[in-house]
């Protein structure tokens, strides 16, 4: 069976997604859990009687708990110099009064749903829950909340309505605010300080949670130096003050003391976001203030470093309940180390017991662990000091061996945490081995297939009908099969493939036997009959062109880069430097043909003897070929670089200094990567308060320049669609209070925009409904390619509106320069030089690659930015959301595919083009997301595995999502192409 080299590529691609996706299942780990329901009743004292002592939980600590979280509130905010400026009540009560202070370290992902999670529940989240962060779910695992509504404790909760969703009945009294209006940062928190005056006066709670989002808002806007965080770490601390006054003035009547817990979520990076590693971004400020906290003239206490889920198991213990079964935290000893021996050695015991209970159902060799040796000594210990105590003993015996039990437990804590923390990183090595074998698999076919599939036909021979490939087909699925149960019934671990029914996990192994059955076969073609080989034209034996040697090279530097944590971090340099050394190889090349009078005769693509023209060609009668072309619109003579004159071949020779100038432009516009992106940069300084005029008048230029590079394709009706949408995402902006109208002084009454936003949409859909509707007809009107190019392009126009929506405002140059790089390269250098399909396919993905970057962003999920995702909607839509922000994301390479599709389509007829360019673009991409997950799976235990590395990974296992729509687009597109 023959398959077009596009229908091919894009099914290679699909596999790769399933193996990637399988990939990703084994790399990330399962959290570590407890699968038992909760104990009804709490392990007894250990004591060396025949009867237990004291089975109760110990008695609360406090009477009333308030929760202060302050989004993005990193620890220097508190405890460095802006602490001391902006929040001097805080600071006296960190350095002089009845406080504890800490460091709390935040593990990655820093963003806020699994931070929630993991002060709440004490575990640890995975990265999965960096998407369930745009829709939180209802939290099921054992929490602190929870735990509290069940022993009748009232809570009452104001903030980001966050909280809501992962507890939906478990406020008396609550009022949810979005946290993603990241435009406001002074209503968002007004609307919980307003209940505060009320609740602080009332009796009736026990609770009370406030979660302020303003400060996350302004890092997110213009980063943690912007003038704006003082007065909001001001506004902070008088609020801080006014909780605490009230706390204290209620505490004289009562029987225990209260607690007012101040902290943060996550902290903040040097650009304003979060979600990655830095230590800006996981060290937050974590400062509990209680009357039981008395120190004593000349205490000081300087802030330690713990960890955030240490507070779940502190919560519990303050509020009198048990330890959430699988908080991997432990106790903060310094809340308690004013109570009496007995209880201190009680409250240690808890902690460990629930520790090493979680260990035994995680770890089926939990006896041999060091922690859970360290348990049981210091248990012996503790029953022994129980012994003595209750033998009224009052020796300096009992207080040296209370002070030994204590040292063990806490010991016995560290160790049992770093073995659940280890556990947290494991890995399901047999479902990365068979995603990673899918991959590869993939890759070999695509690698296979290049003769065939670059050939003049641009198809492939599949062998489904030999005689052979049952028989071996048959032999491969037994001894996977065989394979499969010996790994699951051999594992200790649970593993995801070894969890799915027969028939899915079969499936699994009967697409792999497939897959090698493929391989083999055109091995044995190639290396038996050399039949692949033969389909290669002579010509292909001729020395490489500088732009393929250039493409070659630079696809394996690229891939050999992402080796190093630091290239992967700072991988935007390297799309810069190839994009620059492209523009400098076309630069030569051009000055070559027009001064030093080369030979300009169109170019040959490697490994094929296809002339691509560049320009629009018509077949002669129905041969098939390129023999069977002729150039309609280039000159008679050989060289159309000679042909050209005046102003035209001026353009042509600097043309590649004019791309040059618009990259170094937009590498000043966003800072981006981890070592420069802390440095001022244009985005920064046009996004600041201060300059917001400017920033309007420069987004109504870019959207007059966006209406100028598209409409020129345009139907009248299309033309008409793009100006109103592109009016009505400046009204949007305006909306929301990214920009003005020029009537405006200030933008008091900004709004979410959601009836703007939704005005543009209509526009959107139209544009791709008209363009969608263009294609169809040229497949009904055969003759009609007019239709067809038209269709395209609008389909192009609404993307590019949809995108510009989606950007920031400061962002929309981004785009504008796009579009101009887009029509220079068709004007003057993709058509004038005539470069091949799979040249051109190669630079569409460089640029897409590098445009990527431009917007700002880059390989931490700090950089993402999910207020795209709610552009117009109301409320949380899981589809709408995920791929708006996908799109906004990837629209830089997705535009430029895009274009890709239609400058292919607009300058030759030939449907063979659409197959070359979808199997180049399928194997550029295809190449760096192989050989990146076996260097992940060499690297898995590397020092900067789940700082550096797995985002990245996230990242492409993305990008090959969306290669695999491109291609599926391009496919489509040249069945079109065929049909007409």
């Amino acid at each position: 069976m023959r398959l077009g080299s596009g229908t091919f590529a894009a099914g290679c691609v699909v596999i790769e997604v399933l193996g990637v996706a399988l990939f990703l299942r084994g790399f990330f780990p399962a959290p570590v859990f407890s699968g038992t329901e909760r104990q009804a009743e709490s392990p007894p004292e250990p004591s060396a009687g025949a009867s237990s002592n004291w089975t109760e939980l110990p008695p609360p600590l406090f009477s009333k708990v308030v929760i202060m979280l302050i989004d993005a509130l990193r620890d220097d905010f508190v405890f460095g110099s802006k602490g001391v400026k902006f929040m001097p009540y805080t600071t006296y009560l960190v350095e002089k009064g009845s406080s504890l202070s800490f460091v709390a370290e935040a593990k990655p992902p820093t963003v806020t749903m699994p931070r929630i999670k993991a002060l709440l529940t004490g575990s640890l989240p995975g990265f999965i829950d960096v998407v369930r962060n745009l829709n939180s779910p209802t939290l099921l695992e054992d929490n602190v909340i929870t735990r509290a509504k069940a022993a009748g404790k009232r809570i009452i909760f104001y903030g980001d309505e966050t909280w809501v969703k992962l507890f939906p009945k478990h406020f008396v009294e609550y009022d949810g605010t979005t946290s993603f209006f990241v435009s406001d940062y002074t209503e968002v928190d007004n609307n919980v300080t307003r209940h505060l005056d009320k609740v602080l006066k009332r009796q009736d709670w026990d609770v009370l949670i406030l979660h302020y989002l303003g400060l996350d808002h302004i890092g997110h806007i213009s980063g943690p130096s912007s003038p704006l965080i003082g007065p909001k770490l001001s506004e902070m601390d008088s609020i801080l003050m006014k909780i605490h006054t009230s706390l204290l003035s209620e505490e004289r009547g009562a029987l225990l003391p209260s607690l007012l817990a101040l902290c943060g979520d996550h902290g903040m990076s040097e650009a304003g976001g979060h979600g990655a590693s830095s230590m800006e971004e996981v060290n937050t400020a974590l400062v509990l203030i209680s009357s039981a906290f008395e120190r004593k003239p000349g205490d000081v206490r300087h802030p330690t470093h713990v960890q955030q889920t240490d507070l779940a198991a502190t919560l519990s213990v303050g509020l009198g309940l048990p330890i959430p079964k699988s908080n991997t935290g432990s106790l903060l000893f310094r809340v308690v180390e004013g109570r009496p021996v007995r209880e201190q050695l009680r409250l240690l015991h808890l902690n460990t017991v629930q520790l090493s209970k979680l260990l035994q159902e995680n770890v089926p060799s939990y006896k041999k662990e060091p922690g859970f040796e360290q348990f049981k000594v210091a248990e012996r210990l503790h029953r022994s000091w129980v012994r003595l105590y209750l033998e009224g003993s009052n020796s300096e015996a009992l207080a040296n061996l209370g002070a030994k039990v204590r040292r063990q437990y806490l010991d016995a804590l560290r160790m049992l945490r770093l073995s659940l923390t280890r556990r947290a990183a494991q890995y399901d090595v047999y479902s990365m081995a068979v995603g990673t074998v899918l991959v590869l698999e993939a890759l070999a076919l695509l690698l296979l297939g290049v003769p065939q599939a670059l050939s003049s036909r641009a198809e492939l021979d599949v062998p489904l009908l030999s005689p052979v490939l049952p028989l071996l087909f048959g032999l491969l699925l037994l001894a996977l099969a065989a394979l499969h149960v010996v790994v699951c019934t051999a594992v200790d671990s649970s593993c995801y493939l070894c969890g799915l029914p027969w028939l899915a996990a079969g499936g699994v192994m009967a697409l792999t036997a497939a897959l090698l059955c493929a391989g083999v076969s055109a091995l044995t073609r190639i290396f038996a009959g050399g039949q692949c080989l033969t389909q290669t034209p002579p010509q292909s034996t001729s020395r490489w062109s500088e732009l393929g040697l250039l493409s070659f090279l630079g696809t394996v530097g690229h891939v050999l880069s992402l080796g190093a944590s630091s290239f992967i971090e700072e991988e935007h340099q390297t799309w810069y430097f190839l994009i620059n050394t492209l523009c400098l190889a076309l630069c030569h090349q051009i000055y070559r043909h027009c001064f030093l009078g080369d030979d300009c005769a169109p170019q040959r693509c490697p490994h094929t003897g296809e002339e691509f023209d560049g320009v629009a060609v018509a077949r002669q009668g129905k041969r098939a070929g390129p023999e069977g072309w002729e150039l309609s619109h280039a000159p008679k003579d050989p060289s159309s670089l000679e042909a050209l004159r005046g102003p035209e071949r001026w353009m042509v020779l600097a043309s590649p200094w004019l791309v040059l100038a618009c990259c170094r432009l937009l590498r000043s516009l966003n800072q981006t990567g981890v070592q420069w992106a802390h440095r001022p940069d244009l985005g920064h300084w046009l996004t600041s308060s201060d300059h917001k005029a400017e920033l309007s008048v420069l987004a109504a230029l870019s959207l007059t320049m966006i209406f100028v590079l598209v409409q020129k394709r345009c139907s009248l009706t299309s033309k008409v669609a793009v100006a109103f949408g592109l009016l009505g995402i400046y009204c949007y902006r305006a909306a929301i209070g990214n920009v003005l109208f020029p009537w405006q002084q200030d933008n008091k009454d900004i709004s979410k925009g959601i009836t703007e936003a939704r005005f543009v949409y209509v526009f959107v859909l139209g544009i791709l409904f008209t363009g969608t509707k263009d294609l169809l007809k040229s497949q009904i009107i055969a003759a009609d390619f007019t239709a067809r190019t038209v269709g395209l392009w609008e389909i192009h126009s609404g993307l590019v509106l949809l995108a510009a929506l989606l950007l920031r405002p400061h962002n929309l140059p981004v785009l504008v320069l796009s579009l101009a790089v887009q029509t220079v390269m068709t004007q003057f250098i993709w058509r004038p030089l005539r470069h091949g399909a799979a040249a051109v396919t190669v630079m569409h993905y460089w640029f897409g690659q590098a445009f990527f970057y431009f917007q700002g962003n880059s390989n931490s999920i700090a950089t993402v930015d999910i207020s795209a995702g709610f552009v117009g909607l109301d409320a949380y839509m899981e589809i709408p959301a995920v791929f708006l922000t996908a799109f906004a994301t990837y629209s830089g390479p997705v535009l430029w595919a895009s274009h890709l599709v239609n400058f292919l389509t607009s300058e030759a007829s030939s449907g063979s083009a659409l197959r070359r360019a979808c199997f180049c673009y399928a194997l550029v991409c295809s190449v760096p997301v192989s050989v990146y997950i076996v260097m992940v799976t060499s690297l898995r235990y590397h020092l900067f595995i789940w700082s550096v590395f797995s985002p990245k990974l996230l990242y492409e296992g993305m990008h090959l999502l969306i290669t695999a729509a491109v291609c599926i687009f391009f496919t489509a597109m040249d069945q079109t192409n065929t049909k007409s």
